[in-house]
């Protein structure tokens, strides 16, 4: 089956990607396409807007943290059911190794670069140039980049477009232009975006944006260059390792950062997945193992510190030797005490030693990996918070290094890895398909090794 596809970048955050990928996607799927959508590197964000755009779930690429061959299959399973791939950009087109230009060579996604206009002119032709024949680090040629085309963002008038398209060279596929209209912008707090689900008027917004694409070329799917689906053999049979085995997960505003993905794994090892709110005051499901994802326990940490029943529940599931593994945020909700971004102290649930604290800026992001059982799990880190214990760590990630050695962006050293009896925690956001053996064994009583 073919489908068209597209990777919209921009040369920096902030200049319009998530709102261009979601006015596509929401766009052709509301005119009654298939459309698929994927995020540039990892994310829990903008996969929510891209989602709710789309109709489906969304998963993530990154050609460290997943593999080329994960790539691959889900872009060929993406292909094989659609008419319309998109792929939302990270950062700015070349940031980041590997890159969202490297992923555009890889797998001959054809570009889309979205450029707040803004406040230029002639330089959008001298951006637009660049984005298009930059060589590449060091000036070492690369392959030719696949291009789609140019949308000019936050324009002033149509004046002011016909301005910009004027600049461009003859192949450098104008694409049209979206007006400087703040109804057109998405919601933003520190880690990012608002998630989708926590407004009720972000379809609203979506279809606004939709609609803004009417008077582009972009609003049928001729525009787009054909584009050829990666062949893919299947992914490896995953071992039943944990068949039988009942995992309960917290999944609300506080603990939002899920990959559908990891959820897929866990499913395909065999685990029955058991979904509860704490902020809503569910209970603990009957379960053999808990996880406790990242998310914004921040925000609310009054409420949390409230949940005095889930968290004796919780510590009972832990002297029986279930294994309980918590992420980042969720590592933050087990701490003594949490200080929120105003500084005031919450009494927390204190299973984990320790004073969780939101910082006023980035403390870590990047790419690492952990050793786990004979196997290599990769993820991402990307928090403000600091974590102070008295515990010694159990292990630490490594960073992830390119090549060439230099590092691939990971923050200071490795993220630690905490474990008191069948209680593990940390700042790294696994990927669980990179190792599902070792994903298992998160959830597994016997001790890690």
């Amino acid at each position: 089956m073919s489908a068209k596809a597209v990777l919209v970048a921009a040369p920096a955050s902030g200049q319009g990607k998530t709102t261009v990928a979601c006015a596509l996607a929401r766009r052709h799927a509301r005119a009654g396409r298939r459309v698929r959508a994927f995020k540039c590197g990892p994310d829990f964000l903008d996969p929510t807007w891209l989602a709710l755009a789309s109709g489906a779930p969304v998963d993530s690429l990154d050609l460290w943290i997943n593999g080329e061959a994960d790539c691959a299959q889900r872009l060929k399973r993406a292909a094989d059911e659609a008419d319309l791939v998109v792929v939302e950009g990270v950062m700015g087109l070349y940031d980041g190794q590997p890159s969202a230009a490297d992923l555009a060579r890889r797998f001959g996604l054809p570009v889309l670069a979205v450029v707040d206009a803004g406040a230029m002119a002639g330089t959008f032709g001298a951006i637009v140039h660049g984005l298009r024949h930059w060589p590449g680090p060091g000036g070492v040629t690369a392959a030719p980049l696949p291009w789609a085309g140019v949308l000019a963002n936050r324009v002033g008038s149509p004046r002011h477009a016909a301005m910009l398209a004027e600049v461009l060279a003859p192949d450098d596929g104008w694409c049209g232009a979206l007006p400087r209209d703040a109804a057109l912008a998405l919601p933003e707090r520190h880690l990012g975006l608002a998630g989708a689900a926590e407004l009720p008027d972000a379809l609203a917004r979506l279809d606004a944006a939709a609609d803004a694409l009417a008077d582009t070329p972009l609003a049928t799917l001729d525009r787009l260059p054909a584009w050829a689906a990666p062949d893919a053999p299947p992914p490896p049979a995953v071992p039943a390792l944990l068949a039988g085995q009942r995992i309960a997960i917290a999944r609300d505003a506080a603990f939002a950062f899920l990959y559908p993905a990891n959820l897929d794994v866990l499913r395909a090892l065999g685990a029955e997945l058991r979904f509860f709110s704490p902020l809503a005051g569910d209970a603990l499901p009957p379960c053999d193992a808990l996880w406790l994802p990242g998310g914004y326990p921040e925000l609310h940490a009054a409420r949390l510190a409230q949940c005095t029943e889930l968290r004796e529940q919780i510590a009972a599931h832990v002297a029986l030797g279930r294994p309980l593994w918590a992420e980042c945020g969720g590592m933050m909700v087990l701490a003594d005490t949490l200080m929120d971004g105003q500084g005031e102290r919450h009494r927390l649930w204190g299973l984990l030693p320790g004073t969780a604290t939101l910082g006023r800026s980035l403390a870590a992001l990047g790419p690492h990996a952990l050793q786990l059982c004979g196997h290599q799990m990769r993820g991402h880190s990307f928090h403000w918070s600091r974590f102070e214990s008295p515990m010694a760590p159990w292990a630490h990630t490594q960073p992830a290094h390119t090549p060439s050695g230099r590092d691939a962006g990971a923050a200071g050293g490795g993220e630690p890895v905490y474990q008191q009896g069948s209680l593990r925690a940390s700042w790294f956001h696994p990927w669980f398909a990179s190792a599902p053996e070792a994903a298992a064994r998160l959830f597994l009583p016997e001790v890690l090794a």
